[in-house]
């Protein structure tokens, strides 16, 4: 299956003047030719009614000696199958009768005191027979919440249905359920792409919506932490250190008894310290035992895109991290590309693509009209049948905002390691303005401890060789890449600490979101770093002077921030979110954090030489 995920994919080209959206390079010819086959057998087989049913006998002449020969192993098959149609419906009729037992049960349990009533008429329950549906489930269930009727009654009247149901009712319903879920599918595509403008962040809080609280605990927080917090407090860091100990130095019977003291004060749902508390307990408990449950990278892509969007929405309107981080890298590369005919957006990591809208609204405005927009996306396989499923989709979404702002677009995707990319599939062309972009992706990329030949070092060193006029770069900036575990769970445990205290200031614990947010700002990293060691361990951060070394190292140097967008983007941060939110620039890199602590790093970067 490795094999099967390094496999280079081909991208594909979006032409902003063609009507599809994307358009493949592989496999499209023969699957038309394979369709025009299957067209011409179909158009013969209805044109000639004789030769088709001279072809449906399988007893020829000249070949009765075949079938003749054939012919027991066909009733033996049959005979196979009508087996497995008599067990299955016995298992069916057990079942029912299984579950009119329970129902009779636990119907006797709820009344006990009372006389059950006389059963309904039959139409009250299922109506004209023709229109009745094993599929039907709503009407039983609003049946079985009326206290006057008894669950025999529906049991015994559904598996009569049930029986009564031909093959052909079963087709039917099948077809007219098919028929059912295409408007609903349709209906989440609708909403989604509506819901698409909320990555248009950019824009002011000018449609009515709530800013996020800018001085206080958000709404609801403060009340559920009294409450909670009545039992007899505990000092959480140090169980969760005491129990690190204990699993450092195998004594299980001390790790589990922390463990349980742990989970006596924590919880799930909790405030900031408690999550903190349940979360790194499940971590410890999954290094002792293995049962390692890291999600990866593939977890985003079983949430539903809607659930995305709005978690998205919810932290870019409470949080500042990643709103600032894009808005400087988008200003920053729209002022490189104020000239630019053509602007080659490489972005590593890109995710959803969720930074490029604002960018593409912005070059829609452009005097003189916009330049020609290429993105190439890279990202990281997703396990299946499909690694770049993921990747594929956001070249459409991006496609949707540049036809909707009437911005030139192409776009080309890869999904492999990066380190195992070359600069031929690239497809770097002489003339145009070229960018190399990695938002908080990087530290995901193995570094030399798990490799002689550093991957994190090969990837730089790609970026050099792409030569582009600007690399962007962002990274958090995190002391909990240590080998040793005690030291990387210590760090770990003070950076999270941090992050659940501003979420825990910010979003409420009502909201669904910060659940989703969590997950994968926190707790996917947390698990990572203290159940996981060597290249099981994704999760490798490291500070900011870390990230420069490796850097300059590659052959680039730093280039300064415009001091207008830094300007801009403190009045941002101080006009619409908490007063606990930090943002100030050492140089060439731009700091964020929380109540003193640095949590991101930003940087603008140049090739050395220019080849």
């Amino acid at each position: 299956m490795d094999a099967i995920l390094q496999v280079p994919v081909d991208g594909f080209r979006l032409d902003n003047g063609s009507g599809s959206c994307c358009k493949p390079r592989n496999n499209l010819d023969s699957g038309t030719s394979r369709f025009t086959c299957f067209k011409e057998s179909e158009s013969q087989s209805l044109s000639s009614p004789t030769e088709s049913t001279e072809s449906q006998n399988p007893c020829s002449t000249e070949e009765s000696t075949v079938c003749s020969t054939n012919h027991p192993v066909l009733k033996y098959i049959n005979d196979m199958l009508m087996e497995e149609d008599i067990e299955e419906q016995s298992c069916m009729l057990e079942d029912s009768l299984a579950l009119q037992a329970a129902q009779r049960s636990f119907f006797e349990v709820l009344h006990q005191d009372q006389t059950p009533p006389p059963p309904p008429p039959p139409e009250q329950i299922s109506g004209d027979q023709d229109n009745c549906s094993i599929e039907n489930f709503s009407s039983i269930t609003s049946l079985l919440q009326q206290p006057t009727l008894g669950f025999t009654e529906i049991s015994e009247e559904s598996t009569r249905r049930y029986r009564l149901r031909g093959d052909d009712d079963e087709e039917d319903d099948l077809e007219s359920e098919r028929r059912s879920k295409l408007p609903a599918i349709s209906a989440v595509d609708e909403l989604a792409e509506k819901l698409e403008e909320v990555l248009l962040v950019c824009q002011k809080n000018d449609h009515g919506e709530a800013t996020p609280n800018k001085t206080g605990r958000a709404k609801g927080s403060l009340n559920r932490s009294k409450a909670q917090k009545s039992d007899q407090p505990v000092d959480m860091r140090n169980l969760l250190m005491q129990c690190a100990q204990a699993v450092a130095s195998f004594d299980q019977s001390r790790a589990f008894e922390k463990l349980k003291e742990i989970r006596e004060h924590s919880s799930s749902h909790g405030d900031a310290t408690q999550r903190l508390g349940y979360h790194f307990a499940e971590a410890l408990e999954a290094r002792i035992t293995g049962t390692t449950k890291t999600p990866g990278f593939d977890v985003l892509g079983r949430t539903p895109m809607i659930d995305i969007l709005k978690a998205y929405k919810e932290f870019v309107q409470s949080c500042p991290t990643l709103a600032m981080c894009y808005y400087t890298a988008n200003r920053t590369i729209f002022e490189l590309a104020s000239k630019a005919t053509t602007l080659h957006i490489v972005d590593f990591g890109i995710l959803y693509g969720f930074q490029w809208p604002c960018l593409i609204q912005a070059l829609s405005t452009r005097p003189g009209g916009p330049p020609k927009l290429r993105v190439t996306g890279i990202e990281l396989p997703q396990p299946g049948f499909r690694p770049s499923e993921r990747v594929e989709e956001t070249g459409r979404r991006l496609k949707r905002f540049c036809d909707k702002f009437s911005v030139p677009f192409e776009y080309n995707f890869i999904a492999k390691a990066w380190d195992t990319i070359t600069l031929d599939e690239l497809v770097i062309n002489s003339g145009e303005t070229t960018v190399v972009n990695c938002i908080l992706r990087l530290q995901y990329t193995p570094d030399e401890t798990v490799s002689l030949n550093s991957p994190r070092d090969t990837a730089l060193r790609l970026f050099r060789d792409i030569n582009p006029d600007l690399f962007v770069f962002a990274e958090i900036n995190g002391m909990y890449n240590s080998p040793f575990f005690l030291t990387r769970f210590r760090e770990a445990m003070f950076h999270c600490s941090s992050l659940f205290d501003m979420f825990e200031s910010n979003i409420s614990e009502e909201n669904d979101c910060r659940t989703l947010v969590e997950r994968e700002l926190i707790i996917k990293d947390a698990m990572s770093v203290i159940a996981c060691e060597g290249a099981e361990r994704f999760a490798r951060p490291e500070t900011y002077k870390q990230w420069q070394v490796r850097i300059l190292r590659a052959g680039f140097r730093p280039a300064k921030l415009n001091k207008q967008i830094m300007k801009e983007g403190k009045e941002l941060v101080r006009e619409r979110y908490h007063k606990d939110f930090v943002i100030d620039n050492d140089n060439h890199w731009m700091f964020q954090g929380w109540k003193g602590r640095v949590l991101y790093a930003l940087s603008c970067w140049k090739p050395a030489k220019k080849q």
